[in-house]
């Protein structure tokens, strides 16, 4: 691991260390500060990468769990929008009402939705917007609330036209 460079002391990391070691005897809060971070950021920067590709479908990859019958897809767009086109299969789940619909009890959602309700288990839970924002923010509720596994599409309905039409 190289030195964590300090732009406010104008000295490495390493420096900072040497220096704190031999004019107090240990390091100081900075240092350890500094130490936390450049240990954070180490350690956890390649799992980042790691975490958000677990998070994506791509197009292709939804139109094989779509031919299977094996996605619970939830587009999270406006009614309206969902109207003027959506993929195959998908049931509109506008964004304002993710966290009270995936509150309701199974029957209550199976009867408002026409679908069985997800399970915080479930690994076939898929969110879709127009371009991923949206079902980016829907996916971060659902974690939040014990959906742990679901994921969303990369790129949203704008790449699914783009890749697989209509």
């Amino acid at each position: 691991m190289g030195c964590y460079w300090s732009a406010a002391a104008s000295i490495s990391f390493c420096q900072h260390l040497l220096l704190s070691k031999v004019l107090y005897g240990t390091p100081s809060s900075t240092t350890a500060s500094m130490l936390c971070s450049t240990v954070c950021i180490f350690l956890f920067t390649p799992f980042t990468h790691f975490f958000v590709e677990a998070s994506l479908v791509t197009p292709s990859q939804l139109k094989a769990m779509l031919s299977n019958r094996s996605v619970q897809l939830f587009d999270v767009r406006n009614p309206d929008e969902y109207q003027d086109g959506h993929i195959p299969q998908a049931i509109n789940l506008p964004l304002n009402i993710v966290e009270e619909s995936l509150k309701l009890p199974p029957e209550s959602f199976k009867q408002k939705f026409e679908v069985k309700a997800p399970g915080k288990d479930d690994d076939n839970i898929v969110f879709n917007c127009r371009t991923g924002v949206r079902s980016g923010e829907a996916l971060g509720i659902a974690r939040q609330m014990g959906f742990h596994r679901a994921r969303h599409l990369k790129g949203g309905y704008v790449a699914w036209v783009e890749q697989e039409g209509n």
